[in-house]
């Protein structure tokens, strides 16, 4: 096992092409323990230079009528008045814990994403 920090871009590739030759390793053998530090030493290599931040939360909603062919008006039972809706959709409103917890359960919105400041 010839295992050394991820510090490029260089780096990276060569651990993601020995990661591909041993992702199948069988468990409890020396080239899984190489296989488990090559995916921590990726992860956090990728964590800290290519950091994805928490979805706008009137996006995630979005994403959703759009998955869902969904209107404003379908949101009124989880956000109230289409004058709210109408808000909440332009960055005018912010989002309630109400709000949140109805759009969680109703449309399967990620807490994460509802949660997360725009």
């Amino acid at each position: 096992m010839n295992i050394k920090p991820i510090r490029n871009n260089d780096d990276l590739r060569a651990a993601f092409k020995r990661l591909e030759k041993i992702y199948q390793a069988q468990e409890g053998t020396a080239v899984a323990d190489e296989m488990e530090i090559l995916v921590t030493l990726i992860e956090a290599y990728e964590h800290k230079h290519f950091p994805i931040s928490a979805a706008d939360p009137v996006e995630a909603i979005k994403f959703r009528m759009e998955q869902q062919g969904l209107t404003q008006k379908d949101l009124e039972p989880y956000i109230g008045s289409s004058g709210r809706v109408s808000e909440v959709l332009n960055h005018k409103r912010r989002l309630s814990l109400q709000m949140v917890k109805r759009l969680h359960e109703g449309l399967h919105i990620p807490y994460e994403s509802l949660l997360s400041a725009a």
